[in-house]
């Protein structure tokens, strides 16, 4: 398997796994049978012109868009079995690392990873759980036999979910902790980078880059800004230069949700100063 670090702003990244050889570390599971079965079956729902079928993939693919890219991009690295495990103990499988140089400091991209593999363990334990404590309260409402018991199906998928994000970081954090990873810079996704990326001016983009590589931003810091890379139509053009075009969605559903993200953060930041500024005129009063 190879990972992908792709910078989305200057201060967030999404991490991708493309899975070259899965074949030869293991058979489809149950798990993946069931997956499949369960992506093929929504692919054929979506082909409904109408009908139940048509709503509820169109509300659901709403949801899957609100799903964290965060948990996406850990979801595509796949689960440590123990033959895995072993194989990539030997050194059979080396697992190389891709990133811009030019946006990703080398000397960081370690400590990145480690923050990506960590961070939201916690989270998606506890809301694995509390999905699947949630499946049973949910599971009477399959006595209603005009359409498919869709919060119980919910919440399945939900607790799967959180399980493949949370198997996911366990993964990286493994290959990090025993040294697996080979980072490799890669002078395509400069290229791809510095193509898509030309607008702003080049002091600008010299500060904002040099605040990415050595990990001095902060959300907190009022200085530099967090700004975008990419922008939605950047995702299409990645994915063909990497021809992994699964790669598309998981890159334009990060850039929605940070553009929405900081979209937010200008909106109450914005509030606030309207408010420190009417607390300033009333004192003068």
């Amino acid at each position: 398997m190879r990972l992908f670090l792709l910078p989305i702003s200057t201060r967030r990244s999404l991490i991708y796994c493309q899975r070259l050889n899965r074949q030869l570390f293991e058979q489809q599971n149950y798990v993946d049978k069931i997956t499949s079965k369960a992506t093929t079956t929504w692919v054929k729902w979506e082909k409904f012109e109408k009908g139940w079928q048509k709503q509820v993939t169109t509300y659901g693919n709403k949801i899957f868009q609100r799903i964290p890219y965060e948990e996406w991009g850990l979801k595509s690295i796949p689960p440590l079995s123990a033959r895995r495990k072993a194989e990539e103990l030997k050194g059979i499988e080396e697992v190389p690392i891709s990133f811009p140089k030019s946006y990703i400091n080398q000397e960081s991209v370690l400590n990145l990873l480690q923050k990506l593999a960590t961070e939201r363990q916690a989270l998606h334990r506890k809301w694995m759980w509390g999905s699947l404590i949630g499946m049973p309260i949910t599971a009477p409402f399959a006595l209603i036999p005009i359409v498919p018991n869709l919060p119980f199906l919910y919440l399945v998928f939900r607790a799967w979910s959180h399980w493949r994000a949370l198997s996911g970081s366990k993964h990286l954090k493994f290959l990090l902790e025993n040294r697996l990873c080979e980072l490799s810079p890669s002078t395509m996704l400069d290229t791809v980078y510095s193509t898509v990326h030309i607008s702003g001016s080049i002091r600008r983009m010299e500060i904002e880059l040099e605040s990415l590589k050595d990990g001095s931003a902060s959300h907190a810091s009022q200085v530099i800004a967090e700004k975008m890379i990419l922008s939605p139509s950047n995702g299409k053009l990645i994915a063909e230069q990497l021809e992994i075009p699964e790669l598309e969605a998981e890159i334009e559903r990060a850039i929605q949700q940070v553009e929405t993200s900081l979209l937010s953060q200008k909106e109450l930041e914005e509030e606030k100063q309207d408010l420190e500024a009417a607390t300033k005129d009333a004192k003068l009063r």
